[in-house]
Order: structure tokens, then sequence, then C-alpha cells
């Protein structure tokens, strides 16, 4: 029972450890009892633990920056993309792997992160062959799997999407001014941001449309460049756009070289390189492969999911707001309330010597991300600070991403988008027509007091000079946007400008346009990490997690949070199915949706992406 006294010895005595002793005792039961035996009565075969063999990573349910709590509330493992990276560094150190097997299943990536992902994967199968399989392919994981695999299998009723690159906008004014009668309310700063466009507008201003248009044929040109560097076929950058193909049509075309089952081409692989076993370091089936688990099961029911290490690495995804909420399926995004005391904490934590902050988000909140910025710029001021973008820091999410000393970001990211976004959607008009009506009673007897003082309510306009002073006041956090990022970025109030207004940038214009320091992922931006704060190469790096696990976290709210610790368990239990079919319909609006969300929550003014742009 060596692993239940491990376990007992990790808790020191907590109540816990009771219910987790009997946990295990149940599953693992005690040495010495009678060996398993198969239905003819014979003794099954224990799963061999050395030799040669090829390692698995499952990335069907893909690799996004941050997980949604497992059962619990704990935090799902082997499933980030900040663990997938950990798992690559591990593949890359086991002297034992011969091989290694992909599962894409049919998992999205975005397109930032299967770039990074099939660099990595380029390196290794210099030296070890990486045969990667599917049950179908999309534009990004395509590029993916030409970029990092030795071969790519597709299933036979499989299909592989490479139809190229375009985006497409709803717009809704006529529908909602004209045929509901919805007073529309918005205002933006940044003649390019576009964000209330698709709401007062049908169809693109010839600013909005350059802004994207521009994006859009860079990714292009990233995405069949890396297809094109992977197949290394004639023909490629044509049959790249001419999609979608049956499996049988995407072999002959040379976009992926054969057609299986994934279990024949892991067979198939375990063959070529003599393995005599497999291990999954990523994705479903880690968690019994791993020697660790247990350990970290502890660690997650106790509260402490953060491992201590030199190099703190910090995940932050999602909507900017001040408290979170999630409720489109999303988690809690990236939150003043939560993120802050992190920051906090590590700045006065002298064993952490650097921070590496991954970032993937569209913004939100100003006065989120302000007070967030103003957190990371004190953290910055006692230890280096990197940022590493994942597939986009745009608008808020660049507003945090300039506090870095160095800034890394994929070519094929998403940064800039410095502009504001505010307003409201009215129903007073729409509700009229059926008898509603609102009345508005000002304690002031001057003149426009009482739109002034309901100047929020869903019942009522805007006057012209509410208008106005609304306005001003979105200038004013403006100015502050390009006031704060170039403090952090060390360059001129006017070099922002020039790239401000709302204007988005792939990762690669943003690094000419000095919004980005340097290209590459995360494994380049710990490596810097390292470098700013003098350790050696292979430093240890803690993922730190916002998640206080199933009996709560310290500081001053330490004691209630342990107390609903249970109840949050249990509300993430029964909203679990609602947010996955959430995520399942549009995991790329997620964020975006509650960015809008917040204007009728009390937030009015946004530092915020104009639009969900996620490239499959």
């Amino acid at each position: 029972m060596n692993g239940v006294a491990r376990a007992a010895r990790m808790f020191r005595g907590a109540s816990v450890a009771l219910l987790l002793v009997g946990l295990v005792f149940g599953q693992a039961g005690c040495e010495g009892r009678a060996p398993e035996t198969n239905a003819k009565g014979e003794a099954k075969v224990e799963k061999r633990h050395s030799g040669p063999k090829v390692a698995v990573l499952d990335l069907s349910s893909g690799a996004p920056e941050e997980t949604d709590g497992g059962f619990l509330g704990l935090p799902a493992k082997h499933r980030s993309f900040g663990e997938l990276i950990a798992a690559l560094d591990d593949i890359e150190r086991d002297k034992e792997v011969r091989g290694v097997m992909v599962r894409f299943g049919s998992g999205q990536i975005g397109l930032a992160r299967s770039e990074e992902l099939g660099d990595r994967l380029s390196k290794i199968r210099e030296k070890t062959p990486i045969h990667c399989h599917g049950d179908g392919f999309t534009n990004a994981t395509l590029m993916l799997a030409a970029r990092g695999c030795t071969k790519i299998f597709v299933a036979p009723s499989g299909e592989v999407e490479a139809v190229g690159i375009a985006a497409q906008l709803i717009y809704l004014r006529k529908l909602l001014a004209e045929e509901l009668k919805v007073d529309i309310d918005f205002l933006q700063v940044g003649k390019f941001k576009g964000a209330e466009e698709p709401l007062t507008r049908d169809g693109p201003s010839p600013e909005a449309r350059e802004s994207l248009e521009a994006v859009l044929r860079d990714l292009r040109a990233i995405w069949l460049d890396g297809i094109k560097a992977g197949r290394k076929r004639p023909g490629m950058e044509d049959a790249a756009e001419d999609g979608p193909y049956g499996a049988q049509k995407a072999k002959a075309t040379g976009l992926i070289d054969d057609v299986k089952y994934s279990d024949d081409a892991a067979t198939a692989l375990r063959d070529e390189v003599h393995a005599v076993r497999d291990e999954t370091f990523f994705g479903r089936g880690a968690s019994a492969d791993r020697p660790d688990d247990l350990d970290d099961i502890v660690r997650m029911l106790a509260g402490s999911t953060d491992e201590s290490g030199p190099i703190a690495l910090v995940r932050a995804s999602g909507s900017i707001s001040m408290e979170g909420g999630g409720s489109l399926g999303g988690s809690s995004g990236i939150t003043d309330k939560e993120l802050s005391p992190i920051i906090a904490r590590l700045e006065k934590d002298d064993a952490v010597k650097a921070v590496v902050l991954r970032i993937d988000s569209p913004g939100g909140s100003a006065l989120a991300s302000d007070l967030m910025w103003h957190r990371l710029m004190k953290l910055r001021a006692k230890k280096p600070l990197v940022v590493s973008v994942g597939d986009m820091a745009a608008s808020g999410g660049y507003y945090l991403a300039s506090t870095a000393d160095v800034i890394f970001a994929d070519p094929s990211s998403i940064v800039g988008s410095i502009g504001v976004v505010g307003g409201k959607l009215g129903i007073g008009t729409a509700v009229g027509r059926f008898g509603v009506h609102a009345e508005t009673f000002p304690a002031s007897p001057k003149p426009g007091a009482g739109a002034r003082a309901a100047y929020m309510s869903a019942f009522s306009a805007w006057d012209d000079p509410t208008r106005a002073r609304i306005l001003e006041s979105m200038t004013e956090v403006y100015e502050l946007f390009l006031a704060r990022v170039s403090e952090g970025r060390k360059i001129t109030v006017e070099t922002v400008a020039a790239s401000a207004e709302g204007r988005i940038f792939s990762g690669r214009q943003g690094k000419e346009r000095k919004l980005v320091d340097e290209l590459g992922g995360l494994t380049e931006a710990i490596a810097k990490a390292r470098e700013l704060a003098k350790l050696p190469k292979d430093a240890r790096v803690a993922i730190i997690s916002g998640n206080r696990g199933f009996l709560g976290g310290g500081g001053a709210d330490g004691a209630d949070e342990r107390v609903n610790g249970a109840a949050r368990g249990a509300a993430q239990a029964q909203v679990h199915v609602e947010a996955e079919a959430a995520r399942r319909l549009a995991p790329g609006l997620v964020p975006f949706a509650e960015n809008l969300l917040q204007l009728g929550a009390g937030e009015r003014t946004l530092t915020a992406m104009p639009f969900a742009l996620e490239v499959r």
C-alpha cells in the first residue's frame, strides 16, 4: 500500500486524508492479494513499464490555454497547452521514446498554438518519427500536422477541411433598428475599431475592411507557408485552398499520406520503431500512465495545485472583467479579483525569480485591464516579466501584455486592437409599440437632468449632451491606454498611436511595429525568463492557477472560500452540461459574447476586440 502511505504523508494529518486513503485503498487494494485473471482463468500480464516505447499525445480534446474544473471543481489533468509543452519537453528527454503518435481525433486548436506545436514537433521529428492521425483535419490542425508530422493519416470516413481562410461578419442594424425598433447607442474611439459597426451599419467601413483584410492576408501567407514547408510536394498551395476533401481525395492530393483507422496507424508505428509499449504523455489516458498523478490529486484536493519553482507560469485566458462569472460556458476568464492577488503574491515571493504571463484574450473591461496593468508593472519592477501571446492578446489583452520586459508572439498570433468601445442597446422604442412606457423623474430641475441620470437605462436613448460627455470619457480612457502601452513598451506615445485606433495585426506585423519583441512561443518565452533571471536552462517552471481547489484558498477570504468550496463544486457540476454545449457550439465566440454581456451588467467602457477571429 505504498500509494496510500505516500498520500497520507502529503496530507500531514489533514482530516481529508481519511477520505483520500479510503478512496485509494478501495482502488489499489493491499499488496499480496491474488492476481487478477482473465476469462480463461489465466493470470493477466501486467503492463510493461520499461523498454522502447511510443509516446502518445492525445489532442482530441484540443489544448486550451486553461481547462475548466472537473469533478468537485478540480482542474483537469494533462489537458492545457502549458502542460502539452511540458509533455513535449518530457518526450525529448526520455531516452526510451522511439516514436511519437499524435491523435487529433476531431479536436480543434487555434492557429497560433498550431503553429507553435508544429514547430516543436518538427524539431522532435529530426530524431524521432512522428505519426499523426485525425478523424478529420481543419485548416489549423492540417498546418500543425504538415509542419510537425513525419506521416499523416486520416480515418476512412474522415474529411480534410482544407478550404482556405476567410472572415464573415454579421450586420444587425436593419433587424435591430428598423424591424425591432431597438435604440442603438454605441460609441468607439479609434477609426479602425469597428466594434459597433455590426450594430450600427449594414456593412463594413473602409477602415474596418482595411484592418481585417490586412491581417487575413498575412495569416493566409503564414498558413500556406507552414503547409508547403512541411509537405514539400508540388501543388500544395492550390490543394490547401481547394477542399474540403474526403479521405482518399486528400491522399491523392498529397495533403495526407494514407487512410487508416487510429489503432491501425498506431500499430504500424510500433512495428516500424520496434516499440514494446505505449505511454500517453498528454490527453486522455495520461492520468493512468504517468506516476505522479496520485500526488497531484492530493495537492488539488488540498487546494495547492501550484508547485514551487523559480519560474512562475501564469495563465490568463478569456474575457477580461472585474469579477468574472463566465455565463456562456467559458471559464471565469481573466478577472482582477483573481489575477491581481496572484501577481501580488508572486511579487512578494523571493523564491520566484521571474514570471511568464501567457495571454490569450480579446480584451474586456477597461477598468479591470488598467488595475491589472498597475499590478503587473509593480511586479516587473522587482523581477523579470515575460509575456507569451497565445492565439491573441488584443485590446485589453494587449493592455496587459504591454507590461512585459519582453513580449513573444507567434507569427499568426493577433495583437493590437488598441481602442475603446462602449454603449448600450435600448428597448424603449421597441416596447413602446406594445404600450409599454418608462417615465424618468429627475431630482434636479436642470434641463437634461433626467437623460443624464438615467443614461444607462435600457428604456432611455442618449441625448446629444449625454452622448458628448460619454465620448469625452471614453477618449480619456483611450489616451490612458496609449500612455500605458507607451510606458510599458518604452516607446513614444506617437509610435503607439501609429498602430492604434483599433487596428489589429498578426504577430509578425506586430513585431515590425514594435508591439512585439520576438517571434516565438511559450518555449522561447520560458527560455528568455530563465536568461533574464540568470537561472540555469533547466530551472523549474511552476504552473500557477487561480483555482483554489476543493478546500478553498488562503488570503483574507480563505475561511469563506473553504466554507463555500463544496457549494462551488456542486454548482460547477450543475452547469457542466450547459457549459459544454456552449463551448461545442461556438467555442471561439464565448469570450467575445461575454465581453458584450458586460455592457448589460454595469460596464460601460470596454477595451475589447471588435469581433471573434478564430481560424479552424
